[in-house]
């Protein structure tokens, strides 16, 4: 098969040969060293007859039998966030739907799951807390229901009308204390989603931070845990020896991942990552090794995934998206490079043969030939000779 020709950033075509190098799978038993979870895409249905900016049609059984992939390589699946399009085209109706469905799989396979609950049924326009609050409360008995850990997400209903720290502590408070068991709460920063700045009632990164810290101080008997996607690991490290004693910090800064899984004398992140969707293979067979006491050999593996994850969350990070699909197309767990809302055309054809190139280094693809193969269609269809 001859070379791919793929375009660099310098407007030129650059030969490209994979290296045949790939992670095998390894043991299908969970992760026990940590907790971890990867959030996953949704598959869309890329023969459904309406206009995808208008209309959300999921490709079920293929959506459904990648969340199987991620269980077999060890990782729990952290449903219905900003990765499975949430917020970016994914509406209420399919959100229901997929959370209900994942939980019968989940059931099913034994697998290990957690769910979203975002406030992303409200009409657009401004909301109040209690508006937010019962937005909340719905979305918590859904996925309480279909046996999830819920995950209470960053509102933009709530940072649009917060006045400050005060109105944070109110909304959460009244939430949590309708919270039947465990939660995590999701603090997702602005470079994830512009629309969520000054959340927690401060500008300052490190200010929010203790603000949050604080609120999980006031709820510790229900708050398990914390999902930081703040993209500072200095940041997230002081706010992680800030927490009460009983409340983990999961990362879910995907530039600096396998350093703040790792840990330190002090401790150490659990897990909650996009990027662990497209390198699931990867991560469960670093993960395994910490899981025996290996942190070198979960470092050699885990480590080379890092320069591949700046590419796929480089700015504007909302699109990360893109790279994730890619990826799940090249490797075979879907027939088509499609997304909701047509969301596929937000990344250049340059950015995607930098995703290739950095997949291959890392031995992320599963199936190179098949890659290749899959890649040359794109590059055609991009007008790339």
């Amino acid at each position: 098969m001859s070379p791919l020709l793929l375009p660099t950033r310098e407007r030129t075509l650059e030969p490209f040969s994979p290296t045949g190098r790939t992670t095998p799978l390894t043991s299908p038993a969970p992760v026990t060293s940590r907790v971890t979870y990867a959030a996953a895409h949704v598959v869309a249905d890329p023969l459904a007859a309406g206009d995808p900016a208008f209309e959300v049609t999921v490709d079920w059984d293929t959506t459904l039998r990648f969340r199987h992939h991620l269980w077999r390589c060890g990782l729990g699946v952290a449903e219905a966030m900003d990765t499975a399009q949430r917020g970016m085209g994914l509406d209420w109706a399919a959100t229901q739907e997929l959370i209900r469905r994942t939980g019968a799989e989940a059931r099913a396979a034994g697998g290990r799951w957690c769910a979203g609950v975002g406030t992303d049924q409200l009409p657009s326009g401004p909301a109040s807390l209690d508006d937010i609050v019962e937005a909340w409360r719905e979305q918590l008995a859904l996925v309480s229901e279909a046996g999830a850990v819920p995950v209470v997400m960053a509102s933009r209903a709530l940072a649009a009308v917060a006045k400050g720290p005060e109105d944070y502590h109110e909304a959460y408070g009244r939430v949590l204390a309708d919270a039947g068991g465990p939660v995590l709460l999701h603090w997702l920063g602005e470079q994830f989603d512009p629309a969520l700045a000054g959340y927690w009632g401060h500008a300052d990164v490190r200010d929010a931070a203790a603000e949050l810290a604080k609120l999980c101080a006031e709820h510790a008997s229900v708050i398990t845990g914390v999902k930081v996607s703040v993209l500072d690991a200095e940041v997230e490290v002081g706010f992680r020896r800030s927490l009460p004693a009983g409340v983990s910090c999961y990362t879910g800064d995907d530039f600096n991942y396998p350093e703040l899984i790792a840990g330190d004398e002090q401790g150490h992140s659990e897990a909650l990552l996009g990027i662990f969707d497209p390198i699931a293979r990867v991560a469960g067979a670093a993960l395994n090794r910490l899981d025996s006491g290996d942190t070198e050999g979960f470092r050699s593996l885990l480590d080379p995934t890092v320069a591949l994850s700046r590419e796929i969350f480089r700015a504007p990070t909302p699109h990360y998206k893109v790279g994730v699909v890619f990826l799940a197309h090249l490797m075979g767990h879907q027939d088509h490079f499609r997304m909701i809302g047509g969301l596929e055309s937000a990344r250049s054809i340059v950015h995607l043969s930098d995703v290739l190139r950095l997949a291959d280094a890392a031995g992320v693809l599963e199936d190179p030939d098949l890659a290749v193969a899959r890649m040359r269609s794109l590059l055609s269809v991009a007008g790339v000779a």
